[in-house]
Parts: C-alpha cells; sequence; structure tokens
C-alpha cells in the first residue's frame, strides 16, 4: 500500500525542505521492527555457533559457514523475486512479480503502518533462518557448492510459495482462516520437512548408528541457544509490527514458552536417564520457542504454559525416532522444528483466545473444532509441499553436481576438504591439517 501526503504545514521561508513522509508509516512501530528485524538476523549467526558446537571438531567450520552463506544467497533470491512471489496480489497459490527486483518500493511506500522496505527486510530474516535451519540434518556430508545451489532454489520453489499461502494477500490457507502467527507452518514446518527430504537424499553419516558423535562444544551450544532466544524475542513480537500491548503479551509467551520447554525436556531426562543435561536443557528452550512461534500471538499466559511444556516433552522422545526409523538427522532439526511446529501448530485450534486473536478461539474457549480443523489441514498440506519439492530438488543436485562428499573426505574431515582449514589449531584427531607433501606436513 502506498499513501502520499498533502497535508503536511508549511515550513518556514528559507527552511530546509524535508521530504514528505505518508502519514500512515507509524514511528514506534517502525523503530521496534528496525530492532526486531536486527534480532531476527542476529538469529542465524547464533544458529551458526549453536550447530557448530553441535557436531563434531571436524565439522565445525562447514556447518557455521552454511548458515552464513545463508544471509547473501537468500537475501539476493529474495530481492529479486522471492519477496513478490510470498507477499504481492496473485492467485491463492503463488504471489505476482509486481515488486520484482524490489520495483515500485522506496523509502515512502507503507505497508500498513511501517515502510514496506523494512517489512520485507524482516520478512527476508525470516527466509534466512529458515534456509539455514536446514543445514543441521545433513552435517558432516554435504558438498558446500551443493548447498550453494539448493538454497536459492528452495527459497523460490519451496519458501515463498508456503510464505504466500499463510501470510501472503489472497494466500488460500490465510483465506481458509488458518492461523500461524509467526511461522510454525512458514518457518518450523517448512524447514523440518525439508530437512528430512535432505537427509533421505543424502543417506546417513558414516557410522551413524554405530559411532559417537557427541557435540564437540557444549558451550557454544549454550551461547547458541542464549543468541536464539534473545533473537526469538524480535522474531515473535517484532512480527506485531506495532509496539503495544499484544507485542507485549508476545514477548511474554515468549519468555514463558522458552522456560518451559527446557523445565519439561530436563523432566524427561531425569526420570528416563537419572539426570538433567546442559544440551537437554538447551534443546528444551529451542523446541518451546518452536512451538509457540505459531501460536504466540494466538494464546494467552496459560495457552504459552501448555505449549511451551508439552513441546518440551514431546519433542524429548522425538529426536529418538531417526534411530527407531533410520533417517539421519544429524542435529534432531525434524525431532525439534518439524514436531515442534506440528505442537505449536495443532495446539491453536484449542488454546487459541479471542483477547488475542480478535475473533477465532479454540476448542478450551468455547470456539469448538472448527479452528482445530483448519489447522489439522494446514499442517500435511504444507509439510507434503515441502517435503515432495525439497526431496525432488535435492535429488536434480544430487544427479547433476552431486551433493555428499566422497567417503574419504567425510573420514578425513569436512572442515578440511571443503574449505582448506580447521577450527583448532592443533588439527583434527591429533593430526595435522595439512596433507602429505605439503610445506609444514606434521607441524603444528
Amino acid at each position: 500500500m502506498r499513501t502520499f501526503s498533502s497535508e503536511h504545514p508549511q515550513a518556514p521561508a528559507g527552511a530546509k525542505k524535508e521530504p514528505d513522509v505518508p502519514h500512515a508509516i507509524d514511528p514506534a512501530a517502525t523503530a521496534w521492527l528496525l530492532a526486531s528485524t536486527a534480532l531476527v538476523l542476529l538469529m542465524t549467526p547464533g544458529l551458526a555457533i549453536f550447530y557448530g558446537g553441535m557436531v563434531r571438531s571436524t565439522g565445525v567450520l562447514n556447518m557455521i559457514m552454511m548458515s552464513f552463506i545463508s544471509i547473501p544467497l537468500v537475501t539476493i533470491t529474495w530481492l529479486l523475486a522471492g519477496y513478490s512471489l510470498a507477499f504481492t496480489e496473485g492467485s491463492g497459490v503463488i504471489g505476482g512479480l509486481s515488486h520484482f527486483g524490489m520495483a515500485g518500493i522506496d523509502p515512502n511506500t507503507a505497508h500498513g503502518s511501517v515502510p514496506e522496505m523494512l517489512f520485507a527486510t524482516f520478512q527476508l530474516t525470516f527466509a534466512i533462518i529458515t534456509a539455514a535451519l536446514i543445514s543441521g540434518a545433513i552435517a558432516d556430508r554435504a558438498k558446500f557448492s551443493a548447498w550453494m545451489v539448493f538454497v536459492p532454489l528452495w527459497a523460490l520453489v519451496v519458501y515463498a510459495p508456503v510464505a504466500h499461502w499463510v501470510w501472503g494477500p489472497g494466500g488460500w490457507l490465510a483465506d481458509m482462516g488458518v492461523l500461524d502467527y509467526a511461522g510454525g507452518l512458514v518457518v518450523e514446518i517448512v524447514s523440518g520437512a525439508s530437512a528430512l527430504a535432505l537427509a533421505l537424499v543424502l543417506g546417513p553419516r558414516l557410522g551413524f548408528k554405530n559411532d559417537v558423535m557427541r557435540p564437540h562444544n557444549l558451550p557454544f551450544v549454550l551461547l547458541g541457544v542464549g543468541l536464539l532466544w534473545f533473537g526469538w524475542f524480535g522474531f515473535n513480537a517484532g512480527s506485531a509490527l506495532a509496539a503495544d500491548g499484544k507485542a507485549s503479551a508476545i514477548f511474554l509467551n515468549t519468555l514463558i514458552a522458552g522456560c518451559l520447554g527446557m523445565l519439561g525436556w530436563l523432566v524427561v531426562e531425569q526420570v528416563r536417564d537419572g539426570r538433567p543435561t546442559t544440551f537437554g536443557a538447551a534443546s528444551g528452550v529451542v523446541a518451546g520457542l518452536v512451538a509457540i512461534t505459531p501460536s504466540c500471538g494466538t494464546v494467552n499466559i496459560l495457552g504459552a504454559l501448555v505449549v511451551g511444556l508439552l513441546a518440551g516433552l514431546v519433542c524429548s522422545f522425538a529426536i529418538g525416532w531417526k534411530f527407531r526409523f533410520g533417517y539421519d538427522d544429524s542435529l534432531d532439526v525434524v525431532g525439534v522444528h518439524f514436531v515442534g511446529g506440528v505442537v505449536g501448530t495443532l495446539l491453536i485450534g484449542f488454546f487459541a483466545a479471542d483477547i488475542m486473536t480478535g475473533g477465532p478461539q479454540g476448542l478450551f474457549y468455547g470456539g469448538g473444532l472448527g479452528q482445530l480443523g483448519k489447522q489439522l489441514v494446514a499442517v500435511p498440506v504444507v509439510a507434503g509441499y515441502a517435503f515432495g519439492v525439497s526431496f525432488l530438488l535435492g535429488k536434480l543436485i544430487d544427479k547433476t553436481i552431486g551433493f555428499r562428499v566422497t567417503a574419504e573426505d567425510e573420514t578425513a574431515g569436512i572442515d578440511f576438504a571443503q574449505h582448506a582449514e580447521t577450527a583448532y589449531s592443533e588439527g583434527v584427531h591429533g593430526h595435522s591439517p595439512k596433507r602429505p607433501g605439503q610445506p609444514g606436513f606434521g607441524l603444528h
């Protein structure tokens, strides 16, 4: 939406003429969205540290780079066509190309009460981290070049259409009344389903189910989850696009769910394993935050408590499914993000409160089964689309340039094989990062 103003008071003679600013743009909302956009962008480096700590020492740099490279790849794709396909008028399935290359958008163009340029950037940060999340399922075995091909194509053919369905003007799921406040469907379920598809395309890591593959740096994991939690306040409360009471409620819901997710996961560990772990605490926080993402703007405080607790409990068991069913989801993207996204999306059908939604209510608040039915339709549709298209895209890349590194490179260490460097000066597994015959081989 573009607005113009002819109501500015006459400036004094000789005064510098200020550019017209549309009255529709609210400075307070804009300031909050600027801060929120920065917070969400920070989540991708936070994810890089989180994922980097979770892998073995031979793959930490590659894991971090897969997140960092997603920032420029998705940015270019989003500004060229992704934003237009997701957030302009078109059909119920996909938007148009009226903003191709950000055409028709300038600093005075408004989207509601904020500049559209800022709204597009805020949505860009969502697309970036969604792509980066997928990398956790294929840790230690993917070619970096193949990942660079996959990310921009995936952003166009998977992320942008689903974003349009759920959030775009005329999107068919939005018109049906499906609720997803900040990305349970668009971010969490899409990334989880896409991650499962790539895990199946690449196959399991060498030694999966046999070798111990513990996180190499738990302080990294905790630092990463701290940055993610910090950024998640912008992710959820920023989606209000306003600095108001609802944003405050969403902010509190986000805090509550992260806390209860941690407690739920630790309870399971204590009962099942006899002791709580730092890794479990970090995983529980993420599970709670994932589940509250779709429901943060639809549930009250009680609902946030239940969403976070159930996510922590359910996801703590779901991460074990990969061993039962044989898919190697290296860093539990499916068990936490997909399952947590499903939990949060479906619980809207039970706990949606009209004080938050402005209308729709869940089963426990007098709304009957209607909203739950809509949520139940959306989950398999989005998951099936993301999985199917990601699987085909992954297969295409695998058949052309190859998606997986050689067994030799995987065994020796993907950091050196793909990037010619290692994270630690002493090398990996006690060996020099240099190959035999190179100057300095065997020296540290």
